[in-house]
């Protein structure tokens, strides 16, 4: 396969190239889910990107894209590999994911450009339904990879839409018959290097461009229901109201209220849902879905133990009741030691931080050695259309990312 270095690429240039798709006219932003057919375009686009480096593409059984630049006897082990995601959350900003994708392009490019010659392969893997926005299950690629996660679990989620997640994967070119651990792309892997945007302000406090992931704190989603009673708007008096929207409201703030007690904590109700939902109707059931987070595992069980205390409280002086249901937790992961050792001696003048975000490299974790690098985000806003990176510094994150992926290559010349 003939081999071209586009050197003229930059990182602000092709993430214009992908700045149409999805945008959410209602919600600005973008709005990317998996399976969706501005999913579909920005893997086109990367397939296409890859391709015209002299990249080899192929979808593997649980939905991940790969592109591998071979070593001259193209043995693909030990695999040096980096990329993110191109998905979104509902309204999400343009470097969420795309800006990992990108850098690592750009890296390749950079590499190529100074002659490198791979000793050990580069592989570029695109994870889908990073943000689980749309079955509610985040990093659903990685998990089933690493096993993770019950495929049979996988194959019955449901989208908004009552869509199951085998029905979409099958029309989308996945099997769900074969997705699940998957030991062969395991073992190609010798080290995982994320690049991604900043979602917090660790690095606008420090005046630094780009800093090496230290870990990733303990967080976990739960789905809370108050059961009311379902009535008329207008005939029902408001003392004879079991109300589980009231309830709601109170346990909204409540959790509010609950986490500005415990340093560090972060808790989120970002998603809400009452049953039946109309404007002159009180609702039978209100589901909202709760998003803890804390350093310590025990610290987070312990939030989440009290939130449910305090909801069954508001419930019953509310006349409604209160279910808790677990829908994912993830413990504290702490990225690769040794290798975090040889990124800081490659990045002397980058920071270490770790990160309340959830990332693939954090389900790796448990099965190859794996690191982050974060680039700086001016506004400290992510998940949302003012998310931003300075062009500078997306350019200093690549060539950290080139710096990095060169090192563990072992590059020549």
């Amino acid at each position: 396969m003939t081999e071209t270095v586009f050197t003229q690429d930059t990182v602000t240039g092709l993430l214009g190239q992908i700045a149409d798709t999805g945008r959410d006219s209602g919600r600005g932003g973008y709005t990317r889910p998996v399976f969706s057919r501005s999913e579909h375009e920005l893997l086109d686009w990367f397939v296409a990107q890859a391709q015209q480096r002299g990249l080899d593409v192929h979808t593997d059984r649980n939905g991940v894209t790969w592109a591998w630049w071979d070593t001259p006897d193209r043995t693909r082990h030990d695999a040096v590999v980096t990329g993110s995601h191109l998905d979104s959350v509902p309204g999400g900003g343009p470097f969420d994911g795309p800006l990992g994708v990108v850098s690592a392009l750009i890296a390749v490019d950079l590499l190529k450009a100074r002659g490198v010659v791979p000793h050990r392969p580069l592989a570029i893997a695109v994870f889908p339904e990073e943000e689980g926005s749309r079955f509610g299950r985040p990093c659903l690629g990685s998990l089933l990879m690493t096993g993770s996660i019950d495929p049979d679990t996988v194959r019955n989620l449901r989208d908004h839409d009552g869509n199951t997640f085998a029905d979409l994967a099958a029309a989308n070119g996945v099997d769900p018959r074969f997705v699940g651990r998957d030991d062969e792309a395991l073992s190609q892997i010798g080290m995982f290097v994320e690049l991604h945007v900043e979602q917090g302000r660790g690095l606008i406090d420090l005046d630094r461009p780009v800093a090496i992931g230290s870990s990733i704190v303990s967080h976990g989603r739960w789905k809370l229901s108050v059961h009311g009673q379902g009535n008329h708007a207008g005939t029902t008096l408001m003392l004879d109201r079991a109300d589980p929207m009231v309830a709601a409201a109170r346990v909204v703030v409540d959790i509010r209220d609950t986490a500005k007690r415990q340093s560090q904590a972060r808790a989120t109700v970002g998603k809400l849902q009452p049953v039946p939902g109309g404007s002159n109707v009180i609702a039978s059931r209100v589901d909202f879905w709760l998003d803890v987070r804390h350093p310590d595992d025990a610290v987070t069980a312990a939030l989440v133990e009290t939130i449910l205390q305090h909801a069954q409280q508001v419930a019953a002086e509310e006349g409604c009741r209160v279910e808790l249901h677990e829908e994912s937790v993830s413990p504290t992961v702490h990225f690769d030691k040794p290798l975090e050792k040889q990124l800081r001696q490659w990045l002397p003048e980058a920071p270490v931080l770790d990160t309340g975000a959830g990332h693939d490299a954090g389900v790796l974790a448990a099965s190859v050695p794996t690191a982050m690098l974060f680039v700086r985000n001016p506004s400290g806003i992510s998940h949302s259309p003012e998310e931003h990176v300075e062009d500078a510094d997306a350019e200093t994150g690549a060539a950290a990312l080139a710096k990095v992926l060169g090192e563990l290559m072992g590059q020549t010349p």
